[in-house]
């Protein structure tokens, strides 16, 4: 089996400040993270958590809100700061990846169909097999321009549906840390 690391991107508090923010998926989001988390650990894979950073706002170092959202609690391997909506890019995760000779990612995070899938996209494009846990994602309603309200369940299927077997093969909590999820 190749190399493996999980990726837990931008579960931090700073979300709680935004006004999209509603907490009804909160609970059980958290809960699949520490399950992985756990899973990671008993499996002897590193855990990296990657925190989104801006200037201003909840996002800002500066506003004590870029932590990891409570009560989820844990001690990374590797901890990065990003500023994109890939955590490949300016981060300097690709090259610990490198180091560390890891090939394949398992990724879970806030927002499911942002910084997730995108994250996601760009490591396939890079050559890394990838599991995408979208039960381990999180992401809140969104209206679109013709004004339907997508629920965080059809943009999680949406964003599932995109990934599966072109960037991703999509994992739950359970099968996670199977052998042979990820493509070769």
């Amino acid at each position: 089996m190749n190399a493996t690391a999980l990726i837990v991107i931008d579960v931090q508090e700073s979300f709680r400040h935004r006004p999209y923010f509603v907490d009804q998926d909160v609970p059980a989001f958290l809960g699949h993270v520490e399950a992985l988390v756990k899973g990671a650990v008993a499996h002897k894979i590193p855990v990296v958590q990657i925190f989104h950073v801006e200037n201003q706002g909840p996002f800002a170092e500066s506003s004590g809100q870029v932590v990891t959202m409570a009560p989820l609690s844990f001690t990374p391997d590797a901890v990065f700061r990003k500023r994109r909506h890939s955590a490949l890019v300016g981060t300097g995760l690709d090259v610990w990846l490198v180091r560390h000779a890891i090939h394949r990612l398992i990724i879970c995070g806030i927002r499911t169909e942002q910084c997730c899938e995108t994250t996601t996209r760009h490591a396939s494009d890079l050559g890394y097999e990838v599991d995408f846990v979208g039960e381990a994602t999180l992401t809140f309603p969104m209206t679109d321009k013709a004004g339907h309200i997508w629920s965080a369940a059809e943009i999680r299927a949406r964003t599932e549906l995109v990934l599966e077997g072109r960037f991703a093969w999509i994992a739950t909590v359970a099968s996670a840390f199977d052998t042979g999820i990820a493509p070769a």
